[in-house]
């Protein structure tokens, strides 16, 4: 599916798109209407990633 195709599907505005595409931060609703539209579950969606400041403090 194209990031357009997804974006008419899940009503979502053109910038909640340009913020997945640069990695920013999206709110709840809107990674649930990405899965709804995807019918999908959110560990399908996303991809948790340490932080580089968490993972220095630990070491």
């Amino acid at each position: 599916m194209r990031k357009e195709d997804l974006r008419l599907a899940a009503g979502l505005t053109t910038n909640m798109i340009a913020n997945i595409g640069k990695g920013k931060n999206i709110n709840m609703e809107t990674l649930i209407c990405i899965c709804e539209t995807l019918n999908s579950g959110i560990l399908d969606v996303i991809e948790l990633e340490q932080d580089e400041i968490a993972v220095k403090a630990t070491e």
